[in-house]
């Protein structure tokens, strides 16, 4: 491979993070897309040689894509991918020194999760349900994703072995392969219960499949089938908010903070490797308690 060939180079990288580093078909995708954007920026400067490409061309890409208006986090995200492209090609020995060691990614705005209050989640969770096999489905998976906080990735994942029902836990394969165990109460055991009795047997039409939730055609249901069920379970409840599976999940680490949890045992529950992860679910528990001083607190009015 000629090693001034930029097209060979990329492409050498995602076959090399695609075969040795063994990332996933959705990550590797994720790597070409930001690739293509640094590609159209080398195009318009008229580059064509990675031997080109130093510490100014990185930085003056870092203004293309301000000027182009992307949010911190996708420029955050660019800027890291290429970092990771131009260290193989230094290791590789196609260039001799990397561009982007001095390349800093921008400091993120940190926004506070977006979560239910609990009127909010009952008015969700407990509006009016009938009794069809896939409203029972629907009506189990969004108590599932408030009770336990799993991602809708790790929802979906779920097989029916891995519910312990006489113990009321789980166990679900989060990020990095990780097992962790999930507990549940109650009302989702209730629930779980009803699934396998009145719903799953229907939507299984005597097929097999080990998953626990399943699509009408009695196949693994997909991330973007439980989105599009929550969407349509919150039009229903008459919530005017923009609810994602990812919000039943800071619902559920907020309440669980706010009754009293410790931030550690809320991290191990979410799966969090690093507990400043979980941190940001503090913000939010302050600020409910702050609004709660303000209101209640003589001396917090002004006089």
């Amino acid at each position: 491979m000629k090693k001034n060939n930029m097209e060979e180079a990329f492409a050498s990288f995602i076959n090399y993070i695609e075969s040795e580093k063994q990332y996933s078909k959705y990550t590797v995708a994720n790597y070409q897309e930001d690739l293509k954007e640094f590609q159209k920026f080398l195009i318009r400067e008229h580059i064509t040689s990675l031997k080109e490409i130093e510490y100014t061309t990185i930085r003056n890409y870092f203004m293309y894509l301000y000027e182009k208006k992307y949010a911190k986090k996708t420029i955050s995200r660019y800027i890291s991918t290429l970092r990771s492209c131009f260290k193989y090609f230094t290791e590789e020995e196609m260039i001799s020194d990397n561009p982007t060691l001095l390349i800093s990614n921008p400091k993120l705005d940190k926004k506070l999760p977006h979560y239910l209050n609990e009127l909010e989640i009952e008015q969700l969770l407990d509006s009016e349900k009938d009794s069809t096999p896939l409203s029972i489905r629907n009506e189990t998976i969004m108590e599932f994703l408030y009770s336990t906080g799993v991602r809708v990735s790790e929802l979906i994942s779920v097989r029916v072995s891995d519910v312990q029902r006489q113990e009321k836990k789980l166990v679900v394969l989060g990020k990095g392969n990780k097992e962790r165990v999930v507990l549940y109460g109650k009302r989702l055991e209730e629930l779980i219960e009803w699934y396998l009795k009145d719903s799953r047997p229907k939507l299984l039409q005597n097929k097999e499949c080990p998953y626990l939730f399943l699509n009408k055609n009695g196949q693994q249901l997909t991330t973007g089938g439980v989105r599009d069920i929550l969407k349509r379970e919150v039009k229903k409840s008459g919530l005017n908010q923009n609810i994602t599976p990812h919000t039943l999940r800071h619902t559920y680490a907020t309440h669980l903070l706010n009754g009293g949890a410790d931030l550690k045992s809320v991290q191990e529950l979410l799966g969090h490797e690093n507990l400043s992860t979980t941190q940001i679910y503090t913000h939010v528990s302050n600020e409910r308690l702050r609004n709660v001083y303000l209101k209640a607190h003589p001396r917090s009015k002004e006089r």
